[in-house]
């Protein structure tokens, strides 16, 4: 599992091969809660408590403008 990032207990993952998803997208794993966000930040799939996507939202437009 490629780890991109690690922050305040978020772990930030991507796979190179996932054929059974189209939308480019990456994991964010916090505690028990898991989800897969497209490269906007919009949750495709589960959850993640609401100040922690707001941190992994945060980390997608720094990561964007770099």
């Amino acid at each position: 599992m490629p780890k991109l990032s690690f922050l305040h207990g978020i772990t930030i993952t991507m796979y190179w091969d996932e054929p059974h998803h189209s939308t480019p997208h990456f994991h964010a794993y916090y505690a028990e809660h898991e989800a897969s966000l497209d490269f906007a930040g919009a949750v495709i799939a589960g959850d993640l408590p609401k100040p922690q996507l707001h941190l992994v939202q945060a980390w997608v437009e720094l990561t964007a403008t770099s």
